[in-house]
């Protein structure tokens, strides 16, 4: 049976869990922090805001998980001393500086009545088990007008098929450079509007 809660429902023993859960259906995008996905939860962790993260529950151990924002709120809250701690102190410094350029602050078009849903991820053992379905249909029975969801690789189909089966449309397209290096060409943004 999958469970759906907010990560500060769970409490901050679920933290680390919900964190290992991000950084491994992350681990790519991630990969020049480090490769070790041990190392990485330790540098994220601090920074995970449990109330704005939904958590899908697998006999009672976070499956799947996704950030919802509405406006200017925020999702993470980096600081530099757990980075320099977990990374040592200059690439600490470096990714503290990457993640506040790439993770925080509002996009342009944020409003209230509008949440972006966003870092949608399923730990590989659940994938393909309609766990990251159930926890999309929890998501869009919360009261908000629209939902976005943004910079999506072209690359990543099931996640775009997900998407497009619960009625999200592609809204833009973002090209992105050095595609050959990042193996995929763009960033596909979706959204849903309620009827």
């Amino acid at each position: 049976m999958i469970e759906i809660t907010r990560g500060d429902e769970l409490g901050e023993e679920y933290r680390r869990k919900i964190t290992e859960v991000l950084v491994n259906g992350f681990a790519d995008d991630f990969e020049f922090f480090s490769k070790d996905p041990r190392v990485l939860a330790d540098a994220f962790e601090h920074m995970v805001i449990l109330e704005r993260f939904h958590v899908a529950l697998v006999d009672g151990e976070p499956a799947a998980i996704a950030s919802v924002t509405e406006g200017a709120q925020e999702c993470f809250a980096p600081e530099k001393r757990p980075f320099q701690r977990a990374l040592g102190r200059i690439r600490g410094a470096i990714s503290y500086r990457i993640v506040r350029s790439q993770f925080v602050g509002a996009y342009d078009g944020a409003r209230a009545g509008l949440a972006e849903i966003g870092f949608v991820t399923t730990a590989p053992e659940h994938q393909g088990k309609g766990v990251a379905t159930a926890l999309m249909r929890k998501l869009l029975e919360l009261p908000y007008d629209e939902f976005v969801l943004r910079d999506i690789k072209d690359t990543n189909a099931p996640a775009l098929g997900l998407y497009r089966k619960l009625g999200f449309i592609e809204t833009r397209r973002r090209a992105v450079r050095f595609a050959k290096r990042a193996g995929f060409t763009d960033y596909v943004s979706m959204g849903l509007r309620r009827a």
